[in-house]
């Protein structure tokens, strides 16, 4: 908001100076300074042959002779070696707050809206959820509200791998231990499950056999669905379980199979634009470029003994989505490790001429790490159940905070969403990070217990004060006082780069920057005991703004706040 506005004023200044170059200023790092910088005036010194500070110099005394009645900034002025600093006025701050206090959604313009289909989660079946299923629920569900929120009509799909090797896997080892399908429990796949996978990489005939099994369920074997069925019935209700317990909901619960029925129509349309070819017996699509750098592979369509992939059956999704919700785009957020996947995916709807009207993105993200730097592991070696990482940070939660042991089971499992989840987003989606379960669990720190801890701690001071006060007054107290101000005027900003660049990261941490400003406001600034009445009732207003910032924000993180911590 406040950014846009500023540049708007300087654009036409540069315009008017004939100066081709974008108004683009960043929020100053020096707030004993000045609130923003615009350093344009380095890169365009060699146009001009001029130093920059002439440069600057030049534009502040076009800004002053354009805006002479302007009372939106307190001072501008052109600063060695060439930087343009604007401070903005006391009564402009505090009417932006009023306008974000009274608007819905504080004000914040939205970019028009687009329908949006999102993939993320994407779990096998016949797998438990570990900790390498996290990112891909916990990113993707912030994504979809933050797309939600800034108003566009998103559609969200878990994807399932349901129709893989692992089914037929599994399959396989329920018939080996003469299982009937009435006593199939999740706790039977979830040891079926990783032996047949670790046979299958010993004992390449098993291998074979399973394949086979895949095979001939996908082909329609009646007795092979059954079995299938029950697998997909059982495994969906833990993972809606678990995904229940996370706070992350889809509108679709489709998988591979759902998409079966659609390959007859997309294999009619690549055979009709003749893009399939024939190479050693299986079918491919080609996808290079001139312009690689690197080789990209063909896609491979279907195999020679007949079997579809999983680049196929994300075609034939892609061919379902369009024809069902006519989306403007299609992310998918998984591991960077499918990036090559998602490219010859893409580029194999370019040539079907999807890409015309819609734009397909991958959300690649890292791994979650240990404090060795490899992923993360339980000391049996394996990467841990969610279940089990759910009760360590709870009892991590416990140890670093003893005084909550009398919290309600319903804000301990709050907290533990927090602690996971906070500790994920804060970070760019696309770097890997250090889980360190025990430093994320205190109320010290970029942690999510302190993101809540100050919540509760301010709203503790609102429900025991009053104030009557509808709007801020013109003044600005003091140095902590600007300091939360100025951060809250950055939300615009902030949510509107976290939606156009996907990186929840950019919201996570504007919310912990706003909480060390809430903290040291609250600290320097002695509300309880203030005399001045007005002063008091503005400070709560403002107060009361940044919480609700806070709560509304969080809820985009998918972060809950609990009672009482």
């Amino acid at each position: 908001m406040i950014i846009n506005i500023i540049e708007e004023k300087l654009q036409k200044v540069l315009d008017n100076l004939g100066y081709e170059m974008p108004a683009k200023i960043i929020v100053s790092n020096r707030k004993d300074l000045c609130d923003y910088q615009f350093d344009g005036s380095f890169s365009y010194a060699k146009v001009l042959h001029k130093s920059p500070i002439e440069i600057s110099e030049t534009i502040v005394k076009m800004w002053e002779s354009i805006y002479k009645e302007d009372t939106s900034l307190k001072k501008i002025e052109a600063v060695k070696p060439g930087f343009i600093n604007f401070t903005l006025s006391d009564e402009f701050i505090n009417e932006t707050l009023n306008k974000m206090n009274e608007e819905p959604k504080f004000g914040i313009k939205m970019p028009k809206s687009e329908t949006i289909v999102i993939d993320y989660g994407g779990p096998n079946i016949a797998k438990p959820l570990h900790v390498g299923h996290l990112r891909s629920a916990i990113v993707g569900e912030s994504i979809k509200r933050i797309l939600e929120y800034c108003g566009h009509n998103v559609i969200s799909d878990v994807h399932l791998g349901d129709y893989g090797l692992q089914i037929g896997q599994v399959i396989y080892g329920l018939k080996k231990e003469n299982i009937e399908l009435e006593d199939i429990t999740i706790d039977i796949l979830d040891r079926i499950y990783p032996s047949m996978s670790a046979l299958c990489k010993s004992d390449e005939s098993v291998k074979e056999e399973c394949a086979r099994i895949t095979k001939e369920l996908q082909d329609g074997n009646a007795e092979y669905h059954k079995y299938f069925k029950r697998i997909k019935e059982l495994s969906s209700k833990d993972i809606k379980r678990i995904y229940d317990y996370l706070d992350v909901h889809f509108d679709y619960w489709y998988g591979e199979a759902d998409a079966y029925k659609y390959i007859p129509k997309l294999t009619e349309e690549l055979e009709t634009k003749k893009i399939l070819e024939t190479s050693e017996g299986a079918r491919i699509v080609n996808v290079i470029k001139e312009s690689d750098d690197l080789e990209v592979p063909p896609l491979i369509y279907q195999k020679q003994n007949g079997a579809y992939l999983y680049g196929t059956t994300d075609l034939a999704t892609i061919y379902q989505r369009i024809e069902d919700y006519h989306p403007n785009r299609i992310l998918y957020v998984t591991d960077l490790r499918q990036a090559l996947h998602f490219k010859q995916v893409f580029r194999v709807c370019e040539k079907l001429g999807y890409t015309k009207n819609t734009t397909f993105e991958h959300l690649g993200f890292g791994t979650v790490n240990g404090s060795d730097g490899k992923p993360y592991k339980t000391r049996a070696g394996s990467a841990p159940k969610l279940d089990s990482l759910f009760k360590e940070t709870k009892e991590a939660f416990l140890v670093s905070n003893p005084k909550n042991d009398e919290m309600d089971e319903s804000d301990l499992d709050i907290l533990v969403n927090a602690i996971i989840k906070f500790a994920d987003l804060q970070n760019n989606r696309e770097k890997d990070y250090i889980f360190d379960i025990n430093k994320f669990s205190t109320v010290v720190g970029k942690t999510g217990p302190y993101i809540l801890y100050t919540y509760l701690r301010i709203n503790s001071i609102l429900e025991k004060e009053e104030y009557s006060i509808l709007r801020l007054n013109k003044e600005v107290y003091n140095e902590t006082d600007r300091c939360l101000r100025i951060k809250l005027l950055e939300l615009e900003n902030t949510l509107k780069y976290s939606l156009d660049t996907r990186l929840p990261s950019v919201l996570a941490n504007y919310l912990y920057e706003i909480c060390v400003n809430m903290n040291a406001f609250y600290e320097k600034n002695h509300i309880n005991n203030l005399e001045d009445k007005n002063k008091k009732e503005n400070w709560l207003f403002l107060l009361n703004l940044a919480n609700k910032i806070l709560k509304e924000m969080l809820d985009l993180l998918s972060i809950k706040i609990p009672k009482k911590m």
